[in-house]
């Protein structure tokens, strides 16, 4: 396998299943995420294995993270034509890296199989 594509997505991701908001925030903050996704991501063929990187000051749970970057995941899906379940041709990989406080972001890694 070898690295195909890369891109960093300059958002602020919420843990999915812990976040207390209003009905309405979270999906305005849904739209900004799959928004900023669909700017900077540009499609790649499938079948590929997509790594998702969340960066953040304060690493979640592993449960939480998949939740984490999930606006993000269908994004990715959309964008390359194809739905994100585990019969689609995309294989998701999920980790997370801290960096210092007030950095944040998803780094996306695009790997052909």
């Amino acid at each position: 396998m070898s690295l195909s594509a890369r891109y960093l997505i300059p958002i602020k991701t919420v843990t999915g299943l812990n976040a207390r908001e209003h009905h309405m925030t979270r999906a305005r903050r849904v739209r900004s995420e799959r928004n900023a996704t669909a700017f900077i991501v540009k499609p790649f063929p499938t079948p590929c294995i997509v790594r998702l990187v969340r960066l953040s000051s304060a690493l979640c749970d592993d449960d939480n993270l998949p939740g984490a970057c999930k606006a993000v995941r269908d994004e990715i899906a959309k964008i390359c034509g194809c739905g994100d379940s585990p019969r689609d041709p995309i294989t998701w990989v999920y980790a997370q890296e801290k960096v210092k406080r007030g950095q944040f972001g998803i780094k996306v890694e695009f790997l052909a199989i």
